[in-house]
């Protein structure tokens, strides 16, 4: 199992400067209290730790391929006493064979310019969000690489991997029966973009 393109997992420090605030970015996106959530490389939880704060008492279910940064997030959710993030070993490109039910909000963040099968990796999407549930896509916006700096360097994927949100809107729709919702600007880099099932 090989992570997607460009998709590695940067420290918090890092993620602090682009998203000072990750709660405040999900409850943004339509996170709710009581509702199960899935995040797609959820690294050591940057965002998967506040969406179980929020999503309490709903579970939190954080997929990832590399153990070393589960075993991190499982580690923070201790120290921080939350205790409905459920950590799971597994490959997003089966997640209805690595989530234990269906969920509520699907969240991808930072990840899905690097799928290499988008449309598959969609459909699968679609097959484990409850009905009425919703997807949610964190990208980086379509700018040259070098002008997307985080503390004085230039970050995030090649440029020639960024997708445009009409790009993004698109491939999700053509791959699966979702119905777009609505279109969120997140500065300074990013856009989030709602779909429901």
């Amino acid at each position: 199992m090989e992570r997607f393109q460009n998709t590695g997992q940067p420290d918090w420090d890092w993620w602090s400067k682009l998203w000072p605030t990750p709660g405040a970015t999900l409850w943004k996106l339509g996170i709710k209290s009581g509702e199960s959530v899935a995040e797609v490389g959820c690294g050591s939880g940057y965002f998967a730790l506040p969406a179980a704060r929020i999503a309490e008492p709903g579970s939190v279910y954080a997929i990832d391929l590399d153990e070393a940064l589960l075993a991190e997030l499982d580690r923070l959710a201790d120290q921080q006493n939350i205790g409905n993030v459920v950590p799971i070993h597994g490959d997003a490109r089966n997640l209805t064979a690595v989530l234990p039910e269906r969920v509520d909000t699907l969240v991808v963040a930072n990840t899905f310019h690097g799928i290499d099968d988008q449309a598959g990796f969609v459909q699968h999407a679609f097959d484990a969000i409850e009905p009425g549930g919703r997807l949610v896509v964190i990208n980086w916006h379509e700018r040259p690489r070098e002008t997307t700096t985080v503390g004085g360097e230039p970050r995030g994927p090649p440029t020639e991997l960024r997708m445009k949100p009409g790009e993004t809107e698109d491939t999700v729709l053509s791959a699966a029966a979702f119905v777009f919702d609505r279109q969120v600007d997140l500065p300074p880099y990013h856009y989030g973009l709602v779909f429901e099932r």
